[in-house]
């Protein structure tokens, strides 16, 4: 987004406030219809070329960008001065996350990598061609990502691989990751958000400045806030080893039904099964908890999203 009032569009647009947000500062957010219906959630950046050209970057579920795109276009008609251009198509995302993800990031660029703050990013180059790289993630782990254009995505890749060889790098695909995303409590689209979930719902009232300012569905928001959201989101932890996928009855002790499971599988790093659930919040507190696995009731516990956190280093 560029041109002046870019930052009004996006603070009518987002639950988070935008016109605040200093050159290199990136925030989470959520774009919502008028309902309190989540649109998606995206991370928006306020960044700054080398000619000091300033400009808004908001990245956006990649699934979702038909819909967002369509959602905007009619509000640009406010904001004359204000130009929008998708650069999906002549762009690639690569995400380096993990323990090492400094160490690997510090021998391909130039720049010192570790003195980016998390939630920051900054334009740098490699190779020649301009490369934005934020302390961001959707692991849960620290790491970068990596915003290159297309045709130099290949290039970048391996070298990743040829100067992380010795810390380990490798690929990882969507399996691992929404593993990860899992495991540290985070939403995905499809699953714990869509138009029907509102973000207090979600758990994401952190991502909704309520006060001192309108956007797009901050009366419903406000509302849900000062009487309570009917439905909550839960984690629980299954008993035994078979996992309670997305679409499976949460039941309460007396085997009524009081939610649905919208994410969940094994997690490594825990060693057992893990689950992210709605459940009707005047229940949310009864436990013992049961999963309908395949026809199976299986006990569950309920427990803290996230349902791991890094050490802090």
């Amino acid at each position: 987004f560029d041109g002046d009032g870019s930052e009004k569009l996006l603070d009518h647009l987002l639950t988070r406030r935008v016109s605040d947000l200093a050159v290199g500062q990136i925030r989470y957010g959520l774009m919502c219809n008028a309902d309190g219906g989540v649109l998606d959630d995206v991370l928006v950046s306020h960044l700054e070329t080398p000619s000091q050209r300033r400009f808004h970057l908001l990245v956006v579920n990649a699934s979702n960008r038909a819909k967002i795109l369509k959602w905007i276009e009619p509000h640009l008609a406010d904001f004359p001065t204000v130009t929008m251009s998708d650069r999906t198509e002549l762009t690639a995302m690569i995400a380096v996350q993990g323990p090492k993800a400094i160490d690997v990031c510090n021998r391909l660029f130039s720049i010192d990598i570790s003195a980016l703050k998390y939630y920051s990013g900054k334009i740098t180059e490699q190779f020649g061609k301009p490369v934005i790289i934020s302390r961001t993630g959707y692991t849960g782990e620290d790491g970068f990502e990596l915003i290159v254009r297309a045709e130099e995505a290949g290039r970048i890749w391996e070298n990743l691989l040829l100067v992380g060889r010795d810390s380990g790098f490798a690929a990882a695909g969507l399996g691992a990751r929404d593993t990860l995303r899992m495991e540290a409590g985070m939403p995905l689209y499809g699953h714990e958000l869509d138009e029907s979930i509102n973000p207090i719902a979600a758990g994401l009232k952190f991502a909704c400045n309520l006060e001192g300012r309108s956007f797009i569905g901050d009366e419903a928001l406000r509302a849900v806030a000062a009487d309570g959201s009917k439905q909550v989101r839960i984690g629980l932890i299954p008993e035994g080893k078979r996992p309670a996928r997305e679409g499976c009855d949460v039941l309460s002790a007396d085997g009524a039904k009081i939610g649905r499971v919208t994410s969940g599988g094994p997690s490594p790093t825990l060693g057992h099964p893990i689950a992210m659930a709605y459940v009707d919040a005047s229940r949310a507190d009864e436990e013992p908890f049961q999963i309908d696995i395949r026809g199976k009731s299986v006990n569950a516990k309920r427990t803290k999203i996230p349902f791991y956190k890094r050490p802090k280093s």
